[in-house]
């Protein structure tokens, strides 16, 4: 038997928020005497095998970390950390740009890090989306039980004493269920944070815009040439000044505008004088 085995052999196991699972019967340990896991009897519920790394030895009692709380550990910290490398990585290429080549291919592998890490991350939050879940179906079976006890009181079925005391138990539990939803809340927004975070530096705001307004004009009916409304905006040549006053418009151009407006008025007068000889035959009637 391991040497490290020995301190917690029959210590009763609790989890992080007080719930007591069983006491260690033993450990199971690899060919060189490496605790892989620990056997916890559970009584009713039957010997448990946890893997030796999610116990924690504190006085008298061994405490039980969850698996999802581990898995969050690690990949805030190999996140934040390669956060980290990536921003000192940016700053020695900003104060020397002579560097830009020789940084470029560690910022590759820094980038192919963060990407592997997000395929893990999404593991990581359908386990706790899985195991929020879990909670609210415990939370809705300690509150049906402790209702039950509540009616079972009222008919004078149970003595109060009886009730105060499954109310104490049943408020104890969810107390519990509660605070370990808030930890999983609060691991969820600082994986969020973290994520957007990479993103940012990863691409920046401006790289993004670029890219997404690439993307929209490059997509089926949308050209660089295409305008509002189908009509294709004017050009102008580089060799007129910015001051340069537009040219009046030339004598052809003149004379058909005033053709157009003359047949403008002669449609508007033929309208009125048909207008003048329907009213004088209503009258004439």
């Amino acid at each position: 038997m391991a040497k490290d085995a020995v301190p917690i052999i029959g210590k009763p196991v609790r989890d992080m928020y007080g719930t007591d699972i069983g006491n260690v019967l033993g450990t199971l340990t690899d060919i060189d005497g490496t605790i892989q896991s620990v056997g916890i009897d559970g009584g009713s519920e039957g010997l448990k095998q946890i893997p030796f790394e999610q116990l924690v030895v504190q006085g008298d009692v061994v405490i039980y970390i969850p698996k999802w709380r581990l898995e969050a550990q690690k990949i805030l910290r190999e996140k934040g950390l390669t956060l980290r490398r990536l921003k000192a990585l940016m700053t020695i290429v900003s104060e020397n740009d002579e560097m830009k080549s020789d940084a470029e291919l560690i910022h590759e592998t820094y980038k192919s890090k963060l990407m592997n890490l997000d395929n893990t991350e999404a593991e990581i939050k359908t386990e706790l989306l899985t195991r929020l879940e879990e909670i609210d179906n415990h939370m809705k079976t300690v509150k049906i039980i402790l209702f039950d006890a509540r009616v079972q009181f009222k008919s004078e079925e149970i003595s109060e004493f009886t009730f105060d005391s499954i109310q104490k138990h049943c408020n104890n539990v969810l107390e519990r269920f509660s605070h370990e939803k808030s930890e999983i809340a609060n691991v969820q927004t600082r994986i969020d944070d973290l994520s957007l975070e990479c993103m940012e530096i990863i691409h920046p705001p401006k790289e993004m815009i670029q890219e997404s307004a690439i993307s929209y004009l490059d997509s089926p009916g949308h050209t660089t040439n295409q305008c509002i409304s189908g009509l294709s905006m004017p050009e102008y040549s580089n060799h007129k000044s910015e001051e340069t006053l537009p040219e009046p418009p030339n004598d052809n151009t003149g004379t058909t505008n005033k053709a157009c407006i003359k047949d403008h008025d002669d449609s508007m007068c033929s309208t009125k004088s048909n207008e003048s000889d329907w009213i004088s035959r209503m009258e004439a009637e």
